[in-house]
């Protein structure tokens, strides 16, 4: 129960910092704070504690692909932010993100073959 409270204070105080920067004369800084690896450093303990280490090398790996839809989740903000409404520019930006995410998936699957274990 404590450790449920421990991520979810970490959760609080990264919304409290984001809504800090984006008031700030840094705004861009607001940015930054999501990018933060809380997930990714608890499935590496994770995988890395129960699996192999070329388990979490294979996990590692997969991490730097996700950097595709996030990069295309970004674009469609920077594209759209000046040329359709927020809920607009939002919402494309998330199903540009839904669908690199699903062909980088498909494409993972291809190239990576799954791990048995």
């Amino acid at each position: 129960m404590m450790s449920l409270f421990l991520k979810s204070l970490v959760g609080a105080l990264a919304v409290l910092l984001i809504a800090i920067l984006a008031r700030s004369k840094s705004v861009y800084l607001a940015g930054l704070v999501p990018l933060f690896p809380t997930f990714a450093l608890i499935a590496h303990v994770i995988v890395g504690t129960e699996r192999s280490a070329a388990d979490l090398q294979h996990t590692a790996l997969f991490g730097l692909w996700s950097l595709v839809p996030y990069a295309g989740y970004l674009g469609v903000v920077w594209f759209g932010s000046t040329r359709w409404s927020l809920p607009v520019t939002l919402g494309a930006a998330t199903a540009a993100w839904v669908l690199l995410a699903l062909g980088m998936i498909l494409l993972w699957e291809r190239v990576h073959p799954p791990i048995n274990g």
